[in-house]
């Protein structure tokens, strides 16, 4: 335990003291920014119609009717945003977890050391996931935005369990880039390559939902439980769903074995 935690604390001093990893942060953060602006305008906007209207929320269309409080109005929009831009930042932190490795001629060192393979993916995975976190940890500053001006004399404007367990939703999704990220970086000693395919992965597995809604039953529930927003859309909703910890558990237990099997298999060539 005590070398997966040295090789975490090394994977999470060589990221912070990065320009790149800082370009990332500042990137979901503007980004993120960006939509809670743009939502949060959209939200006013419906209740300045609800105002001017004498009939209130029903002269108005279903799909108007979640702009009702500012949790599924403007949060839970925002989550389901995040999880895009998740898909674009993902990549970008976890491609150098190898591939840099071989490009500086430290990965044979690594491999000569007396370190186990699964020792170096876990520690390397584990600073990747605590990067993630941080990186996602930038936008509950919105929410906490939204908690503090607007609050009313009833209590909080938000459902905080809603929003901690949208937030866990995407952490798990982040969590899962990474581990996709890891292995396909340990494939490869070009990191923009690495980037390349992990993101064509990911976005795949994202419009897969598209063909899935067109297939017949029972393909189509199979298809859409395949799916990642699937899994996730109770999650970002406030539902509690213990299906997408084993989904994404699974998914994320396969490319850490694919990792590690990798790892050996080089150790030996």
């Amino acid at each position: 335990m005590r070398t997966i935690l040295a090789i975490t604390k090394k994977e999470l001093v060589s990221y912070l003291t990065t320009p790149w990893a800082w370009v990332v942060f500042t990137g979901m953060t503007g980004l993120t920014a960006i939509f809670f602006v743009q939502t949060l305008g959209r939200f006013l906007q419906v209740h300045e119609m609800v105002r001017s209207s004498q009939y209130g929320w029903s002269a108005l269309p279903p799909e108007y009717q979640l702009y009702r409080n500012l949790t599924d109005g403007v949060v839970v929009n925002l989550w389901s945003t995040v999880l895009v831009v998740t898909l674009f930042i993902a990549p970008f932190l976890s491609m150098r977890l190898f591939a840099e490795e071989r490009r500086n001629k430290t990965f044979e060192l690594l491999m000569t050391a007396p370190v186990k393979p699964f020792e170096i993916v876990a520690g390397k995975y584990l600073g990747a996931v605590i990067t993630m976190s941080l990186t996602l940890g930038l936008t509950i500053v919105f929410p906490i935005i939204l908690s503090i001006f607007g609050r009313s004399e009833s209590g909080s404007a938000l459902e905080w369990s809603t929003v901690l367990l949208g937030y866990v939703g995407l952490l798990l999704w982040g969590a899962t880039n990474m581990a996709i990220g890891m292995f396909i970086s340990s494939l490869t000693e070009s990191q923009l390559v690495a980037a390349f395919v992990s993101f064509s992965v990911a976005l795949a597995w994202m419009v897969f939902g598209g063909f899935a809604h067109g297939a017949e039953e029972p393909l189509r529930s199979v298809l859409l439980y395949l799916t990642f927003d699937g899994q996730l859309q109770n999650l970002i909703k406030g539902v509690l769903d213990l299906r997408p910890f084993v989904f994404f558990g699974s998914v994320i237990a396969l490319c850490l074995l694919l990792t590690h099997r990798s790892i050996e298999a080089q150790r030996w060539t």
